[in-house]
């Protein structure tokens, strides 16, 4: 199988969708599900990023206990407060007809930034996967540990699923080492993208993006800057934005990933290479967007 360097010069030739003038219902909604009392941040940081890559209206779903002050520091969000447990974490049980109706007619749902890992977490995903056919999926952080054994139920999506694992969770995931994971990233990455039928984005230092067919590229941009808390929660923020305007699901993930990068990039030129932070990349993406989009090929 050929393997493709991920450039600008290849992603003029797939553009992305351009809504017609109309309502926001037509650049496609988001669902962000996630949070804790622990980590309220990470579905800030996804649900600003899929708006920043386009998608028209956003929904935040996480604890009740912060859902106020959560849609305050969003006010462009609709926020669902969940239930939660004494830990303060959502409670799936309690929380999964609410979480069910809020996906309903969501053109993307992201689930995972900020929750925490189990069998509880994991009953949900599967439960959303199940019951959202139309919608098209991102599953990061708590979403993907213990998603191994149920990779039927990610099959049934028909390949509208993007997931975006670092080396501990694809480890988790495929019930390997890190360290193996680690040395031969792209074996893992062509596993996942098999066993799932899902497109993978094997987050790196160099980050590969696979899809089910074994069409594989390779991002090597970025920089040291992005290995910084949240900066995953916005990449698959950026991914679900994508998917929310129609984007095909390995177009919006490579998309997503060299928008994330060069935004990356972008920041060490004006602030250094380390210390910026995870919630200064979404505000690169739509001059990022426009740039790739309209200069012309070399």
């Amino acid at each position: 199988m050929i393997e493709h360097q991920l450039t600008a010069e290849r992603l003029r030739n797939l553009p992305l969708p351009t809504p017609e003038a109309g309502s926001k219902d037509e650049r496609g909604s988001v669902l962000v599900l996630g949070g804790c009392v622990e980590v309220p941040g990470a579905v800030l940081l996804a649900g600003i990023a899929a708006l920043r890559a386009g998608a028209g209206k956003l929904k935040i779903a996480t604890v009740k206990s912060v859902a106020v002050p959560m849609a305050l520091a969003v006010p462009e969000a609709m926020v669902i407060g969940l239930p939660e447990t004494e830990e303060g974490a959502i409670d799936p049980e309690r929380a999964e007809e609410r979480v069910a109706k809020a996906a309903d007619r969501c053109d993307a749902v992201l689930i995972g930034p900020g929750m925490t890992t189990g069998e509880a977490t994991t009953a949900l995903t599967v439960a959303l996967l199940s019951g959202q056919p139309s919608s098209s999926y991102v599953l990061d952080a708590g979403a993907l540990c213990s998603l191994g054994a149920h990779a039927e139920a990610v099959r049934k999506c028909g390949g509208q699923v993007v997931i975006t694992p670092h080396a501990g969770e694809m480890a988790q995931l495929l019930d390997r080492s890190r360290d193996e994971v680690e040395a031969d990233p792209l074996d893992a990455a062509l596993r996942a993208a098999e066993l799932l039928q899902a497109v993978v984005i094997m987050k790196g230092a160099q980050s590969w993006i696979v899809d089910p067919g074994g069409e594989r590229s390779l991002y090597e941009g970025g920089g040291v800057g992005l290995a910084t808390s949240g900066s995953g929660d916005s990449l698959a923020g950026i991914v679900s934005g994508l998917l929310a305007r129609g984007t095909e699901p390995m177009t919006a993930a490579l998309w997503g990933v060299y928008l994330h990068g060069a935004a990356g990039m972008r920041l060490a030129a004006s602030c250094g290479s380390i210390g910026f932070l995870a919630r200064e990349i979404s505000n690169e993406v739509p001059a990022i967007m426009r740039e790739v989009a309209c200069e012309p090929s070399a």
